[in-house]
């Protein structure tokens, strides 16, 4: 069995029937390699009595049932999992190749209803903004609620701002920016992040045998389109540049 080489995890109540795992070190990059290695070692050894486990980008938060078990049980069980579970993967699989994705999004006042504050907030114009997704280069990080690929590598003057009221009902394909990072919201649903664009692509999809275009680690790349050139793209499920060999 292995030690967690992230260190200590933080483990907090949530109400009254969940509790918040958080990785409290200095390195940005390690808290957020780090919840991802404790989420697939938490799952791949499941506790009695937990209903859900929802990923954020530095954090972990883990649904129970009260009726079957108890947050001090959870707590501590999230606790030894931390520091003695094994990984799940331990010298029983390959590195899965990256894969890089060309995402064709269209940006106007239609598909990114947030474009023109974002702008002013970042001291850019609208298309600047356009111009430096379109050079940043993304690293999924995890996928989180309904499979949404969240993603770092946002380079603009300065961390983007969350709205002060939500959106209740965003459209699938919505591109959605926040702090440095971006989403891509698959299904109908709210949101808190600024939506700037909008890809004709479907990413996940149920009925196929691998249902999600991505996995954590892929690269992807926004390539701005018009209205016409996204109508004429054969946007189905978005699969990869290039499959890898």
């Amino acid at each position: 069995m292995t030690t967690a080489q992230y260190g200590a995890v933080t483990v907090e109540p949530f109400g009254d029937s969940a509790v918040m795992v958080t990785i409290p070190h200095t390195d940005q990059a390690v808290r957020r390699s780090g919840i991802v290695a404790f989420r697939d070692r938490f799952l791949a050894h499941r506790p009695h009595g937990v209903l859900d486990v929802v990923s954020g980008l530095e954090s972990l938060l883990i649904e129970f049932d009260p009726l079957r078990t108890a947050l001090q049980h959870v707590e501590h069980t999230a606790r030894l999992l931390a520091r003695w579970a094994p990984e799940p993967s331990d010298g029983a699989e390959r590195p899965r190749a990256v894969r890089e994705f060309a995402v064709p999004v269209v940006f106007d006042d239609e598909t990114g209803p947030d474009l023109v504050s974002v702008a002013e907030e970042v001291g850019l114009a609208p298309a600047e903004v356009v111009e430096a997704i379109a050079k940043s280069t993304f690293t999924i990080s995890l996928l989180g609620a309904a499979m949404a690929p969240m993603m770092d590598g946002l380079e603009v003057p300065r961390p983007v701002r969350r709205r002060a009221e939500p959106r209740t009902d965003v459209a699938p394909g919505a591109i959605m920016i926040a702090g440095t990072n971006a989403i891509i919201q698959p299904f109908p649903g709210p949101t808190g992040w600024r939506v700037v664009g909008r890809t004709p692509h479907t990413i996940v999809d149920i009925s196929r045998p691998d249902p999600v275009s991505f996995a954590t680690g892929d690269i992807v790349r926004f390539v701005p389109v018009t209205r016409d050139e996204a109508a004429v793209l054969d946007a189905g499920f978005l699969l990869p540049v290039e499959e890898p060999v």
